[in-house]
């Protein structure tokens, strides 16, 4: 007998849950016996969340998951199962998979390779397993077998890589599974969105397969698990390097299960084509982001400071967007019970009449506030459906600046005071938005994006203020576009005014026409200027080598926009050490706290910044 019959299933976890992780896991496994499966693999830490982050260092966290394991054995009475916990043996911790077969504990196998970059810290936590290694490991007084092991179920053979694992090209260990002659091969996985990265790991799937000459299966978690990773779900199948499977990505469900008929004898199999979009793959994971960190930190909902612009539109649609998608999978009542709201929809729209008890958002104009973004945050709201309020803070603004005024026993002036006068009219919106929050016991969502995150473009305590900070991860001019495809693509008709404004902190009197890339450039060049200097970690002549073959712009204007990155970039390290938590959506980040780490105090590229000078 050659043929078994597998599934995969991802889990929808949380770090410290461990009621609703085990019945997630729990469900899966219930509904994968009444499908008659036989063989189920799980994600790497699956039973604990792969964000437990310190956790994992503790005697208790890794015993408690061991004990968890206890319970999830006699669930799996002819079946068998593989499931993902930190093991910890003396001194270190493994990254394990334990393999449970006919209710009976088989065997663990331990992770080889550690992820150390970008988001992962995986070496602070666990300590890689070596080749060839196997020991034996007391399990409440039961001797099992751990380290570099395999397995046989009807005939058909099977090993694991855990996810790194497969990426370290010559030396994974997939290529000594193959010299034993493996069936199929189980990648158990962890690993984070990025818009695209989807495209990544099919191709890692399909050249496996080829190259390791078995069936070839990928399984990650699902979710916004502890606050900024956000995991697809995604399941893949792949034979002879071609895709065989590939399940909906990003879902609202606690856990999904896809399956897969595998016949050791059969050549061929129907293949499937995948179709990557980079706006619909935002779209689906920030909603899903604020989905899952609206229920689990057990908030009433959202407030947002809507001042017209792009970057707080997006947000605003954002909500929309996950009440829409929410109930469209989960229907109205699983949805609403999962944000436990206790609420009963009376229209035809559903969808509006939820956001409407969600989100609230407030227009808080200043003196140098226009009538067309008032125009653009009304015209927003009231299409989605959302909460609007609407006040000014002149007064606040203005008994501010008496006070500081009569302390000095000077005038501010826009000459002088230019920065300050800005500031206290963001930061002036900042107290009566969070006494907002706080009221609703809602979430205040930040509206900073990554652009002016690495110019510190900002103002602390203004308009950086709040629990979340959704888009700053992502750089402004894909928000800028990604507002334009959503208007059409996604039917968001009430971004009209917002798209047709131009961005603008509307904090100088009107008469001098502040506009954004004005106050600072283009930001397609500071998109530019990014990828090469936080992404790629290049110096700034380097930059500017580049650039100044890449882009039509003159070489001195070049020049000038290079030193002003670097220099504000360096000059606002703090303002980034302080930003609300952030979702991770992109390739790359400048999150200090889970991507790029940078000095508060430093030079600030000065003597780099002299040889471009020097050219």
């Amino acid at each position: 007998m050659s043929r078994l019959k597998i599934a995969c299933a991802t889990v929808n976890q949380t770090p410290l849950d461990w009621t609703g992780n085990l019945k997630n896991i729990t469900s899966a496994i219930a509904e994968a016996k009444e499908k008659k499966i036989e063989l189920l693999c799980f994600p790497e830490l699956a039973i604990t969340g792969y964000g437990s982050e310190d956790l994992y260092l503790s005697y208790w966290y890794p015993q408690k998951a061991v004990k968890q394991l206890q319970q999830v054995i006699p669930l799996c009475e002819n079946i068998t199962v593989a499931i993902g916990l930190p093991v910890r043996i003396q001194q270190h911790v493994y990254n394990c998979m334990a393999i449970i077969e006919n209710a009976e504990l088989k065997a663990f196998v331990a992770k080889q390779f550690m992820a150390i970059d970008g988001v992962h810290y995986e070496f602070r936590w666990f300590t890689p397993w070596e080749a060839h290694q196997i020991i034996s490991f007391d399990f409440f007084g039961t001797s099992i077998p751990l380290g570099d092991l395999i397995f046989e179920k009807n005939d058909v053979r099977y090993g694991f890589e855990i996810c790194e694992d497969a990426w370290r090209g010559d030396v994974r260990p997939g290529f000594r599974l193959k010299d034993r002659k493996m069936d199929v091969i189980f990648n158990p996985s962890a690993s984070h969105f990025a818009m695209g990265k989807s495209i990544q790991r099919e191709e890692l799937v399909k050249n496996s397969s080829t190259l390791l000459n078995a069936t070839y299966f990928y399984i990650n978690l699902l979710g916004n698990e502890a606050g900024k990773m956000i995991f697809d779900g995604e399941m893949l199948v792949a034979k002879s390097g071609e895709l065989l499977l590939k399940n909906k990505l990003l879902s609202y469900q606690d856990y999904q299960i896809v399956s897969f008929d595998f016949d050791k004898g059969r050549e061929n199999y129907p293949t499937v084509k995948s179709i990557h979009n980079k706006n619909q793959e935002f779209v689906q994971a920030a909603s899903l982001g604020l989905f899952d960190y609206l229920r689990k930190s057990k908030s009433r909902g959202f407030v947002l400071s809507l001042s017209g612009g792009a970057d707080s539109a997006s947000l605003a649609i954002l909500v929309a967007e996950m009440v829409k998608r929410g109930i469209a999978e989960l229907g109205i009542e699983e949805f609403l019970k999962k944000i436990n709201l206790s609420f009963v929809p009376k229209t035809d729209n559903p969808a509006k009449e939820i956001v409407h008890e969600l989100l609230s958002t407030a227009y808080q104009a200043s003196d140098n506030s226009s009538y067309a973004t008032f125009q653009s945050a009304k015209g927003l709201a009231d299409s989605i459906g959302a909460k609007f309020y609407n006040w000014e803070i002149a007064d606040e603004v203005k008994s501010y600046t008496e006070k500081i005024e009569n302390a000095l026993g000077r005038k501010l002036t826009w000459e002088k005071d230019d920065l300050a006068l800005q500031n206290i009219q963001a930061r002036s919106r900042s107290p009566i938005i969070w006494m907002l929050a706080n009221i609703n016991n809602a979430l205040l969502l930040t509206t900073s994006n990554r652009s002016e995150g690495d110019v510190g473009y900002t103002t602390m305590d203004g308009d950086t203020s709040g629990s979340i900070a959704p888009i700053a991860g992502v750089d402004k001019a894909f928000i800028l576009q990604w507002l334009r495809w959503a208007e059409t693509e996604l039917g968001q008709t009430g971004l009209r005014h917002v798209n047709a404004l131009q961005p603008s902190a509307e904090l100088r009197p009107t008469d001098n026409h502040q506009t954004d890339e004005d106050d600072l450039m283009p930001y397609s060049i500071i998109l530019e200027i990014e990828k090469l200097a936080i992404r790629d970690r290049r110096s700034p002549m380097d930059v500017f080598l580049i650039l100044k073959e890449e882009l039509d712009i003159k070489q001195n204007l070049l020049k000038d926009y290079i030193k002003k990155f670097f220099r504000l970039w360096s000059r606002n390290q703090w303002k980034r050490e302080r930003i609300a938590p952030s979702f991770h959506l992109d390739e790359f980040s400048v999150d200090p706290k889970t991507w790029y780490r940078f000095p508060i105090l430093s030079g600030g590229y000065e003597e780099e910044l002299k040889e471009l000078d020097s050219l």
